[in-house]
């Protein structure tokens, strides 16, 4: 079974010491023997172009010792061959472009978001 992950919900763990649920949860699934390509959509597309961890916050007297680190979360999964893609249109409403995107992610139209749809046997909306 092939199955395509939409991360759409981005920077939900600003103020959690933990990394990306769904990066992780697909980071499992493929080491686990799992077919999954992953969609980074909405605000998500941002996690493709960004180079470094998020900042430590302090709220009142609170101080986060480990913010996510979502560009080593993405590089894990390209180290696996998980595919990750983003949309070209995607990337223009936030005004960014391909040329800004980490090495090995793939920059697609609405074409061929269609063919990938048609490639999967499943699409798992996050």
């Amino acid at each position: 079974m092939k199955i395509l992950q939409i991360v759409e919900q981005a920077f939900r763990t600003l103020v959690e010491e933990q990394d990306d649920t769904i990066l992780w949860l697909t980071q499992s699934m493929a080491g686990a023997g799992a077919n999954v390509e992953v969609l980074l959509s909405g605000n998500a597309v941002y996690y493709a172009v960004m180079k470094n961890r998020q900042p430590v916050i302090k709220i009142g007297d609170w101080v986060q010792q480990e913010p996510a680190d979502i560009p080593s979360d993405i590089d894990r999964m390209l180290a696996q061959n998980i595919p990750v893609y983003v949309l070209n249109s995607e990337l223009e409403e936030r005004g960014l472009n391909a040329s800004m995107l980490r090495p090995s992610i793939k920059s697609i139209n609405q074409v061929q978001l269609v063919d990938i749809y048609h490639q999967v046997d499943q699409v798992w909306q996050w």
